[in-house]
């Protein structure tokens, strides 16, 4: 069995004042597996900025800045984020959620309300 010893013992985490660690399902439950580098970058950034509550308002332009992302691709970014189930917008508010017990796995892109209304009557029949 190996032992393991830090490797900077004087430099061994502490719960921050401000909130903010990744939860280890994000690797166990295979989530960071289904998110493209952007997206894994976006997600970072919004974990560290993000308040105790999981609230943030950067704006796309200040996280295109600040991620060296174009709008296209933060964009998409947020939207795996959203549809892996890791996140929450309303512009201009994004939220990293809570992770759920058993990963959310997409069915498949909605394209309209319209559809968005039917899934949902043919969820109350």
């Amino acid at each position: 069995m190996v032992t393991k010893q830090p490797i900077c013992p004087d430099r061994i985490r502490k719960t921050p004042k401000q909130f903010s660690w990744l939860d280890h399902r994000l690797v166990s439950d295979h989530f960071i597996d289904r998110c493209t580098h952007g997206a894994a970058a976006l997600y970072l950034f919004l974990v560290t900025v993000a308040d105790a509550k999981g609230m943030s308002y950067y704006s796309d332009w200040t996280l295109s800045q600040r991620l060296a992302m174009d709008e296209h691709t933060l964009v998409q970014a947020r939207d795996e984020l959203i549809n892996i189930g890791l996140i929450a917008y309303e512009k201009p508010l994004c939220q990293v959620l809570a992770i759920d017990a058993e990963p959310v796995r997409p069915t498949g892109t909605l394209q309209s309300v319209e559809q968005i209304f039917t899934r949902i009557g043919e969820g109350m029949k």
